[in-house]
Order: C-alpha cells, then structure tokens, then sequence
C-alpha cells in the first residue's frame, strides 16, 4: 500500500478514535471481559498507538512491523514517557524459529560520565541527577531498527505515517498528558512551552496538541532510518542542544550506540516456562519471586487474602534484596543466576520466612530507584510472533530537555542510578551498560507462547509481573481480570504499600501481623494478551487487557486485507 493511501488510512483512523471503546473501564476492582479477535492483538497504553499497530497488520504486516508502529505512535501521544530520546526492553517471541529473544534497548552510559557529580561533596549533586548531566544514550530507535531489519515485513517509511500524522493533524490530550504537562511546564524550554501550551497556559484535558517538530523529526527517521539520529542530522541536534545544557553525552556515544540481541532467562512455574530479560536487565528479581511463591499453595492461600498477601511481602522483600545486592553489567559483575534461580537456593529461602510475623527489611548496602514515566505494549499477529515492550524516558519528560528544533525529549536515565555507596553495580560507570528494571514477560504452556504480559512503574514492575502471573497461573483469571486485579509493592525502606481498593479489613489483619501499610490508588498500567492455538499449533485465538489505571486501549484484529 503507497503512502498516500496509509495517510488516509491513518486520518480516518484518528477521526474514529473517539468512538473506538477501550477494553477497560472502573477500578481495579471491576470485571471486564478481554478483548477478542482472531488474527492478531494490540495492547497499549493509548488507543491511537493501539490503531497504529492494527492498520499495520491490517495491511500486511507482522507483529515486530506493527510494534515499530506503536513505539513510534506512543513517542507522539505519550510524549512524557518514551520515544526516540528514551531506552526500554523488548522481549519478542519469533513464531518461524519458535525462538525468544531479548532486544536490550538501555545501552550504555556515556563514556565521559564523572559519576562524582551525582553525590557529595558536589554542592549541586541533587539538582545534577535531575539535569542534562542525566542524559544517557537514547538506543529506543536502534531497537525498533533491529526489529524491522532484522524481522519487519514492510517498508520502514511506512511504519512511520500513523505517528507523523498524529503529530502534524494533533490530537486530543487526555488527563495524563495534561498532568504530565502542567506538573513539568515551569521547567520545559521557551521552544517546549510554545509547544505544549495555547496563549502562555499548559495544555489541559480536551486541547488539541500538535508537535509538528517531532513530526518533521519522524519524516527524516522515516526516510533516512536510524542513522538519521546516530550520526546524521538530529544526532547533530542533539549534540548541540546537550552540550549547551552542560550533557556528558557526546557524538560518539551515539555513533557507538546499539541495541544489543541476548538470550532470555526464564524459570518453570506450576508447569508454565516463564521468560523475562536477561542482565543487564534486573528482571531476574521478578523470578525469584515467583520461584518462592510456587513452595506455597497459592490457590489454597486465596487471593489477595491475608496469608497470601503476607507470604508475598516477604518473598517480594527478598527478591528486592537479591537485586540490590547482585545486580550488574554482566560483562563486568554478572548475577550469579545460576544460584538464584535455582530450586535448593529458592527452596531454603521459602524456608526461612515467618510466616506469622512482618519482618524488617534490611539492605545490603545500597538503596534501591525510584519511580519512572514508563510505557508498555503488546503486539501478536496472526502467525503466532509476539512482541512485548516496556520503554522509557526517565522520569516524566525525562530530563525536561528538547531536542532544538527536534520535538524529542531526552532521557534523565542516569537519575536511576544508584550513587552510594561509590562504585557499586548500580553506580553510574562510564561506558557501562546501563542497568535496567523493566520485566517484559512472555509465559509458554504445553511449548507455545500463552501470554504477553508488562507494565510500567519503577521499583514495583518486578512485584507487579509476578502478581499478574499468578492472576493467570494460579488463579485462572483472563488477561483482562488478570491485570485490574488490586495489587500490592513493597517500598524501602519498610512500607507495604496497597492499593486502596484491598479492604481495610485486610489491611488491619497486615497491620497486625507487624506489616508498615501504606496506600496508593494505582500502581502500575499493565497490558497484556494471551494466544489459544487450534490442533495443528496455529494461533486461533487472540484475547488482550489493557489496565484501567491507565488511558490505554487493547483492541484485535478480525480481518486482513
């Protein structure tokens, strides 16, 4: 299809975007039925991201073609937390080759990084960790590159019209951009106000954003590809933007940048082969947490009962300590996995928990990261191939520095760091790898691919994925009930937090039992979507949930062109 027929494509697919009902409504506590559809199935965290992808595979395309789409799309309309200036994670299943890898999209940290400046005695250590001086490598359009290369069906020009027409007609800035813009607006740029404001004020919920910056920005991406960003003309922009703003990034980084392909780790749970990220990611946390919890009846315990929730905290303040303590870059200070995954270590770990009483959680010398804006995604297409993706810019808007003249924010990745004490694995080492926290998971039952799942959220991502999959596993819900599910984090340095829809009768019996309760609305904003296979091994069936806690839509797809 030419691209003048993909642009009207994509208007009238923005024209009905309205009327287009998202899979979710409520709290968490709600009952939605999933998403259905028979030939493939898109997850997002905005409904126009969510169309993007389907006007992809409706087309022709796969599913690493339609998650380009996504990405791009969401860079658009969730401009605070990913797009071309930010890292992530993807986990993609490959149907022809039944094959999961690890596409890691963090990359390195720059090479001239001075880590001294992110702690005392420098007098500006705080004001510097939220600065330019934050900014890592952006790798998130190496990764989409390498999908489409290495796996994309269709042209890579044509990935790109449904997010460069989104930025050039606009569209409508739902309650979460607007929050994003007005809690950031007094540090954007005089060029970034212009942007995201109408007569000097923020945007607010209803008004009409155009970026016909970053639309310009994604036109010389769609011609030109990566290397428009990795030496070419906006690598050039950025560099001169960074350096004026005081960045240790360098044009050398980015033509040094790559996402790197690595082989995934997983664990077998009550039957199911769960995968995640390998290091650099942390992902291996989200395992061992899901490693102890199968010592435990957890169908018998009930969900989210006390003796549930009580045996989760404890596992969870392991698992958190375990990703304190081992993780790093695997070429320099690889986690010892093979232990930490394994039954005896996870066994006699179980072993060892009070399961009457809240313990105090104590860590091994470093102090954990906070909050990110993060997003996830999840694509599958007809043919079975999956594409999982959590991606991120930092914190909201990143380091609050755009790209002149681009419409593209930059990451603060290097606020995720941890600082004290100095030298340790999370520490900002220059020209390391950067660690990672996002879980993109895919879960395989009787050898195929069953379910697709990730979500956003910092610290608690690698709480919430095994909480979701035992949704799944344990308790035999959809992906639509799997993800609303009221769920709960641990938080340093010794607060179980809940969402406030777990009952204060609960809440008073954790109490009780020594557990320092605190309460959040949301944690999280999950999407996720599961596959049934007819006799012959072929996807039959498309099933996806998208999480209330968000403005996000999962929709499938019931006809190919």
């Amino acid at each position: 299809m030419n691209y003048q027929i993909r642009v009207l494509r994509v208007l009238i697919l923005c024209a009905v975007i309205a009327c287009c009902p998202r899979t979710t409504a409520g709290t968490p506590n709600s009952k939605t039925a999933p998403a259905e559809a028979p030939n493939g199935m898109v997850s997002s965290a905005h409904p126009i991201a969510t169309e993007a992808g389907l006007s992809i595979l409706s087309d022709g395309g796969n599913a690493f073609d339609a998650a380009v789409a996504v990405a791009s799309t969401l860079n658009v309309c969730e401009p605070q937390n990913s797009g071309m200036g930010g890292y992530g994670i993807i986990l993609i299943y490959d149907a022809s080759k039944k094959q999961i890898r690890v596409l890691n999209s963090s990359g390195r940290l720059p090479s001239n990084v001075d880590s001294d400046v992110f702690r005392t005695p420098h007098p500006d250590y705080l004001e510097n960790r939220k600065s330019a001086k934050a900014i890592s490598t952006p790798t998130n359009l190496n990764a989409w590159d390498a999908l489409s290369k290495n796996y994309g069906k269709l042209e890579w020009g044509e990935l790109f019209a449904p997010a460069i027409q989104a930025a050039m007609e606009g569209y409508e800035v739902n309650g979460s951009v607007a929050a994003a813009i007005k809690s950031n607006y007094e540090k954007f740029s005089d060029e970034a106000k212009g942007i995201y404001s109408i007569n000097g004020e923020p945007l607010v919920e209803g008004d009409l954003l155009i970026q016909q910056n970053l639309a310009d920005s994604l036109i010389l991406v769609a011609k030109q590809g990566a290397k428009a960003l990795y030496g070419g003309p906006i690598g050039d922009d950025i560099i001169a933007t960074v350096q004026e703003a005081g960045s240790f990034l360098s044009m050398e980084d980015l033509e040094r940048n790559e996402a790197e392909w690595w082989e995934p780790i997983h664990i077998n749970y009550r039957g199911h082969d769960v995968y995640t990220a390998s290091p650099p990611g942390n992902s291996f946390s989200s395992l061992i947490r899901l490693g102890m919890m199968e010592n435990y009846d957890v169908d018998g315990l009930g969900h989210n009962s006390v003796p549930f929730l009580h045996r989760f905290a404890e596992v969870t303040k392991h698992a958190y300590w375990c990703r304190l303590k081992y993780a790093g870059d695997p070429d320099v200070a690889p986690p010892p996995l093979k232990k930490l995954l394994s039954d005896r270590y996870l066994k006699k770990q179980t072993k060892k928990l009070d399961l009457k009483n809240a313990s105090t959680f104590v860590p091994p010398g470093v102090s954990g990261s906070p909050n990110g804006h993060t997003t996830h995604f999840v694509v599958a297409d007809k043919e079975g191939n999956i594409v999982c993706a959590t991606q991120t810019i930092g914190s909201g808007f990143g380091s609050k520095v755009m790209v002149k003249g681009r419409g593209i924010w930059l990451n603060n990745s290097l606020y995720f760091c941890t600082f004290e004490p100095k030298g340790n694995p999370m520490d900002a080492h220059a020209g390391r790898r950067k660690l990672n926290s996002n879980h993109p998971t895919i879960i395989l039952k009787d050898g195929l691919p069953w379910a697709a799942i990730g979500t956003p959220g910092g610290h608690t991502i690698g709480q919430s994925l095994p909480q979701m999959t035992m949704n799944l596993i344990d308790f035999g819900m959809d992906v639509q009930n799997a993800i609303t599910a009221p769920r709960v984090t641990f938080k340093e340095p010794n607060e179980f937090t809940v969402e406030e829809t777990i009952s204060k009768d609960l809440q008073d019996a954790l109490t009780n039992m020594g557990h320092e309760i605190g309460t959040t609305k949301a944690i999280g904003n999950a999407h996720g979507l599961t596959i049934e296979y007819d006799t012959h091994g072929m996807p039959a069936r498309f099933t996806g949930g998208a999480d209330p806690r968000g403005k996000g839509m999962a929709k499938g797809l019931d006809t190919i062109e």
